[in-house]
């Protein structure tokens, strides 16, 4: 799709902003009762969708529940059923591990599990900070396969990058998270068994686990390890070759900072809370076009289930905007990647809230800003892909096609 966007771009000196509020979307808690974002107190986005063109966007597919990796892919203008990348890449590129071509990235999450091997904890506690850089050495210590380097790397939390580098492994090798408690984690196991590469894989994969289980066996609760996104990095063609933007990355937790890195865009590692977003933003304004500015807190408050926490979360993203739009951006799009709904306690397939604002857009009019009343609004739902464009042609960033 985007291949013929490029014979379009025009460069200017216009401004954009992408303001993602992550896993925005949800749902009542009771038929007929409000979302998390109707429940929520949004003085600046109720104002701006009374101005901007609102609608609902679909991340992949209707009916598809995204991860977070293919929905911020879309959001970029990649189509994510064609660019495929695994959360083991975003997470090491996340906190800069000099990824090569060959390295197998995992994302290992610690989890605690009881005495007959059961999950109890899929984040064992959400762990702070430094107690997950603990973990990782730890485990680097302890972990050691002859020919293969091992690497692991704290990120953020419950979370870890596992980078393996050596002769013969393969991609193609499932999760061990189960995703609901009350199971032991799943063995490790290829889609494609037969392939000698698959089967050496398995074998080291296996036997990282299983040092790595006999190194936490002391600690009360990060005592397993779970795998996900067993992945090779793949370069992405960047946002400067496809679309001539200059873009910046400005955010919080490591994996969106990978997204952004995959993306070609330049990433600042000092956010560290809200406050930070918006100093970073301010600082770097005169040297980009383009700026991912990413708020994580409203779905991690979905994916523990608290309905009160993301609305909280929800008013405290509200209260960034007037410091964005003193800076007058050309083109200002707030949205999310995708929905988490807390009473789901997870992502999930239901369409999300957007708004895009500019000198050239149609103003709904709309009293507020969520769900319901953006299913009003004039983008009406739309794939997320389609954003990117509108993005680039309320900038002025398309010429005319054709005569």
């Amino acid at each position: 799709m985007y291949d013929f966007y490029r014979e379009l771009i025009a460069n200017n000196d216009s401004k954009i902003v992408l303001l993602v509020m992550d896993g925005l979307g949800g749902l009542p808690r009771e038929a007929g009762g409000k979302t998390e974002l109707a429940t929520a107190r949004t003085p600046n986005l109720d104002r701006l969708a009374a101005v901007s063109s609102c609608g609902l966007l679909e991340p992949v597919l209707p009916g598809v529940t995204p991860g977070s990796g293919p929905s911020h892919l879309a959001l970029f203008g990649y189509d994510p059923l064609k660019f495929k990348i695994g959360r083991g890449v975003m997470e090491a590129l996340g906190v800069n591990f000099p990824v090569e071509r060959g390295d197998l990235c995992i994302r290992l999450n610690f989890a605690t599990a009881d005495a007959q091997g059961l999950l109890v904890d899929r984040r064992a506690g959400r762990p702070k900070d430094e107690e997950t850089a603990r973990l990782a050495a730890k485990l680097q210590a302890a972990v050691a396969i002859p020919g293969y380097e091992i690497f692991f790397q704290p990120v953020k939390e419950h979370r870890a990058a596992l980078i393996v580098r050596g002769p013969g492994l393969a991609e193609g090798i499932r999760d061990t998270d189960p995703q609901v408690t009350g199971k032991p984690p799943l063995p490790i196991a290829a889609a494609d068994p037969a392939a000698d590469s698959a089967r050496r894989t398995v074998e080291v994969l296996t036997s990282i686990v299983a040092q790595a289980e006999r190194a936490l066996a002391d600690e009360p609760k990060a005592n397993r390890m779970l795998l996900r996104g067993i992945s090779f990095f793949h370069p992405l063609p960047t946002l400067a070759e496809r679309f001539g933007l200059r873009a910046c990355g400005i955010a919080a937790y490591p994996m969106y900072k990978g997204l952004a890195r995959l993306a070609g865009m330049t990433v600042d590692d000092r956010p560290k809370t809200p406050a930070d977003l918006l100093a970073v933003l301010k600082e770097r304004w005169a040297e980009f076009d383009y700026f991912f500015v990413h708020y994580k807190y409203t779905d991690s408050s979905g994916e523990d289930g608290d309905f009160e926490r993301k609305v909280r979360m929800i008013e405290e993203g509200d209260a960034l905007l007037p410091a964005i739009e003193a800076l007058r951006p050309d083109v200002l799009a707030v949205t999310g990647d995708h929905s988490t709904p807390a009473v789901m306690r997870g992502h999930s397939w239901h369409p999300l809230p957007a708004l895009l604002h500019s000198r050239w857009c149609l103003a709904d009019n709309l009293p507020g800003f969520d769900e319901v009343h953006c299913a009003r609004g004039t983008l009406g739902q739309r794939p997320t892909l389609h954003l990117m464009a509108l993005l680039l042609a309320h900038a002025l960033r398309l010429t005319k096609y054709g005569a």
